[in-house]
């Protein structure tokens, strides 16, 4: 069986479901195709992370009529606290003093995730669940896609194809795009806690040695916790019991929250940079994960990419409204020109951060220190860091 679209997004994630949502109105026939079922989708344990999501990342939302459904489900993040474990060295961010409501949300991933995709849904965007991507080829007018589903063969075709199909990305592989991979050493240690004292909205960064500890602001008094340590430190500490643990997190974090306890399963994912060197080829684009993929130690991976779905839906309607090629060559090139300035400035900014602060090197643990604690007294600098936190920045 062979279909014609105007486009094609392989990916019914996040990326892939904002894209469509922010595309349904557009007049375009678009096919969202994506390896699992939507039980799988709604059950796969990462849906248990807790998302941190910039001011400019739920307007975003909000303007795809994404947001208003879950904002009950978010809590606000109105004060960031970032600190040196060891050392003199701080910095204070408040919503307060920039005049904004929040500075950012935290949400777990699978309430954000089903919502929107419950959206794209009802939309009647046609959806290929349990569709596996086997081949494509370009031409200079369309590109064809090659699918196995249920055992069938089906081929599709269309002006355009975007691969938001995460870190795995078939999409990605099946364009021969290399990779550029770097290898921090370290784990990301993830779960929730309740703490004795509130949180009061505030999101905690707290450098060490080892690596990074995020703690940010859930329902009630829990946290969801963000612990970096070196592969070895990382297996340890998940082989012992969950009283290690705590002993462990609660000497690493600190009383500020008074004593904490676990509320929810520990998970453990390693920790690198991986970035695509190129974003485009031959009538397709990459987009997300597919694209990039952060360490989690300024919370921007999701952010980052909900702004490549931002600007090419808003240069896909253009082209529509021109009755133009989708897949035309001189405006991918343009996308992605103007998207690189936003990937290099992020990735280099999260790099430097996990290089600068995970070791303990005395000379430059003295000048990082008072790096924060000039920060933290000079305006101008604090309302530049802000909106860079909020994802306001560009």
């Amino acid at each position: 069986m062979r279909m014609h679209y105007d486009l094609i997004v392989v990916g019914g994630g996040l990326a892939g479901n904002c894209l469509a949502l922010a595309l349904q109105h557009s007049g375009m026939s678009i096919a969202l195709v994506e390896a699992a079922s939507r039980e799988q989708l709604r059950d796969a344990p990462a849906g248990d992370r807790a998302l941190a999501l910039a001011a400019g990342t739920v307007e975003v939302l909000r303007s795809l009529g994404a947001w208003d459904g879950v904002a009950d489900k978010a809590t606000a993040i109105k004060n960031i606290h970032v600190s040196d474990r060891g050392h003199f060295g701080k910095t204070r961010l408040s919503a307060a003093e920039q005049g904004v409501e929040a500075l950012g949300y935290v949400i777990a991933a699978r309430d954000i995730e089903q919502h929107v995709a419950d959206l794209v849904q009802q939309a009647g965007i046609d959806g290929l669940f349990e569709a596996r991507l086997v081949g494509l080829m370009s031409g200079p007018d369309e590109i064809n896609v090659s699918l196995k589903q249920h055992g069938q063969s089906l081929n599709l075709s269309a002006q355009l194809l975007v691969g938001a199909d995460g870190g795995q990305s078939s999409v990605r592989k099946l364009l021969d795009i290399p990779l550029q991979l770097t290898d921090y050493g370290q784990t990301a240690l993830v779960t929730m806690v309740q703490s004795a004292l509130p949180h009061c909205n505030t999101a905690y960064e707290r450098f060490t040695e080892q690596g990074p500890l995020a703690l940010l602001p859930a329902a009630g008094k829990q946290s969801s916790v963000v612990w970096t340590r070196s592969h070895e430190q990382a297996q340890a500490l998940m082989a012992g019991g969950e009283a290690e643990f705590l002993t462990e997190l609660q000497a690493c974090f600190g009383y500020r929250l008074g004593a904490l306890k676990l509320a929810a399963p520990r998970r453990a994912f390693a920790l690198s940079l991986i970035r695509a060197e190129r974003m485009i080829a031959q009538r397709a684009v990459i987009i997300g994960n597919a694209a990039h993929q952060l360490h989690p130690v300024a919370g921007q991976g999701f952010n980052l990419g909900i702004r490549d779905v931002a600007l090419l839906a808003e240069y896909l309607q253009a082209q529509q409204r021109l009755d133009a090629d989708l897949g035309a060559a001189y405006w991918l090139e343009r996308y992605a020109r103007q998207r690189l300035k936003d990937h290099d400035k992020v990735i280099g900014f999260t790099d430097n951060v996990v290089r600068i602060f995970s070791n303990d090197w005395l000379a430059l643990a003295a000048l990082r220190n008072t790096g924060l604690t000039l920060l933290d007294h000079l305006p101008f600098a604090k309302r530049l860091l802000t909106r860079h936190a909020m994802g306001m920045a560009g």
